[in-house]
């Protein structure tokens, strides 16, 4: 596994490997006919303790890193490096799936989220995607935006924005602002595109702006599997992250990223390099 990894251009140096121990393992089992799947987990062993993270470790492992991506699975040990990532003031993105025991600790973290379809509306309990979202803002001062994501419908993203409006200006209902970016969202485009909101007030004295980021509609022909679609969109939302790639570009640069994924067989068989010329608008490559 490390060697695959190594052949790719991943930095392994610091994984952290046990003696007669076993990976996590999924097994998955792809539907010919729908081009789906569905997945069987089965964790590690032994688990990642905290124990395992020395302080120097710790130091070296962040040690120029620019965002740390987190999902809760190994919740001690990744709150134990959350911890130190804030307190270096390296950004935290977090990948909220599913209500699990310590995540809200990670989530408090957390300067950037993405989240399953229904996590926001779970976690919130608010009537609406939209309303979700806005309440986790409300919710989590610390967070700059918050993306769910929704398959072949693309992502929704609620972004807090430092603009100043004025204090004359109504509160938005965020549903009715969503409706209205519905309406005018190019959702016939083979291409991802990404449509935004004017920056507004929003319930909460929240700040913000809304955006609809489409996904690249894949010719029947040329989708062979969707496994590993959402870990290619985040990977692409970390690399715009972390080369200061403007926020509505890297939307539509994930949603690339994550459709390159979905040609081939695997989560990492077809994920594009730099060179990759799905890429090449905007990478210029």
């Amino acid at each position: 596994m490390l060697e695959e990894l190594e052949s790719s251009g991943v930095d392994t140096s610091f994984c952290v490997t046990a003696k007669d121990g076993v990976s996590h393992f999924n097994y998955v089992i792809v539907d010919n006919q729908t081009n789906t799947r569905t997945c069987i987990f089965t964790p590690g062993y032994p688990p990642l303790l905290p124990d395992d993270l020395t302080e120097s470790l710790l130091l070296d492992v962040l040690d120029g890193v620019r965002v740390l991506h987190v999902t809760g699975r190994s919740r001690e040990t990744e709150l134990l490096l959350a911890q130190k990532a804030h307190s270096k003031n390296v950004s935290i993105l977090i990948n909220a799936e599913k209500r699990r025991e310590g995540l809200d600790k990670l989530l408090d973290l957390a300067d950037y989220a993405i989240c399953s379809t229904h996590f926001p509306q779970d976690w919130t309990e608010s009537p609406t995607s939209p309303s979700a979202l806005l309440s986790m803002l409300i919710r989590l001062p610390k967070l700059k935006f918050v993306i769910v994501t929704l398959g072949e419908q693309g992502c929704v993203m609620l972004e807090r924005c430092p603009n100043e409006v004025p204090e004359s200006e109504e509160e938005t209902d965020i549903d009715e602002l969503h409706e209205s970016l519905k309406q005018s969202t190019d959702f016939t485009s083979v291409l991802p595109v990404c449509n935004s909101s004017m920056v507004t007030r929003l319930k909460g004295n929240v700040i913000g702006r809304l955006c609809i980021a489409t996904a690249e509609k894949i010719p029947s022909s040329e989708l062979m599997d969707t496994t590993g679609a959402g870990d290619a969109f985040t990977g692409g939302l970390l690399y715009g992250l972390c080369t200061d790639m403007d926020l509505e570009e890297t939307l539509t640069f994930a949603s690339r990223v994550a459709a390159c994924c979905c040609r081939g067989l695997g989560a990492r068989t077809t994920l594009p390099f730099r060179t990759d010329p799905n890429l090449a608008a905007f990478l210029g490559a």
